[in-house]
């Protein structure tokens, strides 16, 4: 059984939303005038308990291997592709909903987790990734500083 790849570190990075070209003005007003691969966003739940942050992401028909997953203490993020499967290419489509291609979605925490406790499944087309939270007394902090209040 393939697993999911959880890689952690420091930095996570986005793409530039600066740089917009001519056609990803246009697909965000209609997907139809999409030259090229498209990227979408699945949709994604976020709820916490007194000891985790759970996220839950609808991603039917992305195989295991095609999922990313980056975690830091601060931000997840995951990223993937969904392979396009039609059938015939020389058929008409009169509708066309489902998007296929990339996929990447980063997610800023509202609390510091625990890299330790951190662990995917993937179910029926959801996946979900638990996050244990890094409690304030697992802290070590690197100095004690006094501080003089004027």
């Amino acid at each position: 059984m393939k697993h999911i790849e959880i890689r952690f570190g420091d930095n996570i990075e986005t793409q530039s939303t600066e740089e917009k070209s001519f056609e990803d003005m246009f697909h965000s007003v209609n997907p139809m005038f999409c030259f090229s691969k498209r990227v979408w966003k699945p949709q994604m739940d976020i709820f916490e308990t007194r000891s985790e942050i759970i996220i839950q992401a609808e991603i039917a028909g992305v195989r295991k291997e095609d999922i990313v997953i980056e975690v830091s203490n601060k931000a997840v993020k995951m990223s993937g592709i969904r392979k396009s499967n039609h059938p015939d290419q020389t058929a008409t489509y009169r509708l066309a909903e489902i998007q296929f291609g990339q996929f990447e979605r980063v997610l800023y925490l509202p609390t510091i987790i625990d890299v330790e406790k951190v662990s995917a499944t993937f179910l029926n087309g959801f996946l979900e990734l638990t996050l244990g939270k890094l409690f304030s007394k697992n802290i070590k902090s690197k100095r004690n500083v006094s501080l003089d209040f004027i």
